[in-house]
């Protein structure tokens, strides 16, 4: 066994009288980097430990796209001024008021013009343009996507002289009277200890832990795509309930999306999410109908279709549109499934032929004639005394050829988390705090998100949390 301190020692040695190490860092994503850079720029000595391979570092953050965060006025890569107090009514809208409002405020308020900090990192945000998903005004867009995000990150981290190691696994922690004292770390086959002042935990959310998920959600889990990094198990998560910490949110909630059925188990990454849905009608296997598919603008309601999808039987569902709607959205990386029939779409789909040309016809016959088709926002053209009904872009499905996309529920993570205080601290259960431990990211997600999402606010949540936990780390007295 080795320990690491200020410098490399071995226990078989005796023990020299070294600076130990300030802070710790565990996870590899934007949280972590955010904690070790800010961490580093306060005169920290720092480690963190990514439990991938170097090529997979990133966890979840190497497939984003965006931050949402709050600015006074528009830039080179936003079209306009998005407040605080617009911001935290989106939050509640997505959420429906499942938040804590103090903690919510904190990661808005702190979110204010974070674009700044990013470049001054070596982030690179591409210019303000059409089609991103209505977000050119809220959501800064990373050039060259996550993964070029978490590449400049590691750089500025590695010139900071912050200490990586990749394949380094925290299995466990040594907790003594609610204070952190070292991690035990196990790199291919390889046990040593890390021992810290500080750690900061931002290793993700459990969702990549299948048996987990059973656990929550029951058998139908199997079925359960994971769309990002399959390394993100809970295992600090578990390890800080068994030391008695607080936690937060429903194991069941999360960032859960409609993706393509054709994707991996893990690692499907965006590429395989479904924005088709708005255009269409989505069926179960049974071929009715479950939702109202034109409920909200796509990027405030895409990440509750996960969970409907979840509720179905099979926990699959059909999206079937015609050729008037095949150019309005972001395709999935695998072409749709086509046919000149609803009846031939079906048999492609294995499912009913008969039931779905029913389906297809009772919806067609409910949709009202005229009103001003707007694919780009909430148009009110709605069905008519059908249930559920379609209450925006319900045009008939009447023009072949005839696509359709299978779905599964896709998790992003989850959100069962740390309760923190306002200093990014991990409360215990009594609701005092570890005095040196800190956590950020998805594994704090609970704090914000109660239920629901919006695009780019697990980013924000992430990099707000990752930059106070650095901080605070550095701050201990």
């Amino acid at each position: 066994t080795t320990i690491y301190g200020g410098i490399m020692k071995s226990t078989s040695s005796p023990r020299e009288n070294t600076q130990p190490l300030d802070v710790l860092v565990v996870g590899g994503g934007n949280a972590a980097l955010c904690a070790a850079i800010t961490a580093r720029r306060a005169g920290a000595s720092v480690m963190l430990l990514e439990a991938s391979p170097k090529e997979f570092r990133g966890g979840n953050s190497r497939h984003t796209r965006n931050i949402r965060y709050v600015h006074a006025a528009k830039n080179d890569f936003l079209t306009g001024p998005y407040t605080e107090e617009e911001c935290f009514n989106d939050l509640m809208g997505v959420t429906k008021g499942n938040t804590i409002e103090s903690m919510a405020r904190l990661v808005i308020r702190n979110s204010n013009n974070v674009g700044y900090w990013m470049m001054e990192q070596g982030v690179h945000f591409q210019p303000a343009m059409r089609g991103t998903l209505h977000l050119s005004r809220t959501n800064a867009f990373f050039l060259g996507g996550g993964k070029a995000l978490i590449n400049a990150y590691y750089a500025t981290a590695e010139k900071l002289g912050v200490k990586v190691l990749y394949d380094a696994e925290v299995t466990d922690l040594e907790i003594r009277d609610g204070e952190f004292k070292s991690a035990k770390v196990n790199q291919k086959g390889t046990t040593f200890i890390v021992e810290a002042k500080a750690v900061v935990l931002a290793s993700g959310g459990y969702q990549a832990n299948t048996e987990w998920l059973t656990r929550a959600w029951g058998p139908e889990a199997a079925n359960f795509l994971i769309r990002g990094t399959p390394y993100d198990k809970g295992r600090m998560l578990q390890v800080m309930m068994d030391h008695g910490a607080k936690t937060l949110g429903d194991p069941t909630q999360g960032h859960c999306v409609a993706i393509d059925g054709r994707a991996p188990k893990f690692d499907g990454g965006i590429c395989t999410r479904l924005d088709c849905v708005p255009f269409g009608i989505a069926v179960n296997r049974d071929c009715k109908r479950f939702y109202n598919e034109g409920e909200e603008i796509w990027p405030k309601r895409y990440a509750i279709w996960g969970r409907l999808v979840a509720q179905q039987p099979g926990q699959i569902a059909y999206v079937i549109i015609d050729s008037k709607s095949i150019d309005l959205f972001m395709p999935s990386v695998f072409p749709p499934y086509e046919s000149d029939s609803i009846a031939g779409l079906a048999r492609k789909f294995g499912i009913d032929p008969a039931a779905l040309e029913e389906t297809v016809r009772d919806f067609n016959a409910h949709t009202v004639k005229g009103g001003n088709f707007n694919p780009g926002d909430k148009d009110g053209i709605s069905t008519k005394d059908l249930e559920p009904a379609k209450t925006n872009w319900a045009r008939p499905i009447d023009t072949p050829p005839y696509y359709g996309y299978y779905l599964r529920p896709g998790v992003t993570f989850s959100y069962l988390s740390l309760a923190l205080n306002e200093k990014a601290q991990v409360l215990k259960e009594d609701g005092t705090p570890f005095r040196n431990i800190f956590a950020a990211g998805e594994l704090t997600s609970g704090n914000v998100l109660g239920q629901g999402y919006m695009a780019g606010f697990g980013m924000t949540i992430g990099t707000v949390f990752g930059r106070l936990a650095g901080q605070e780390a550095v701050c201990l007295k």
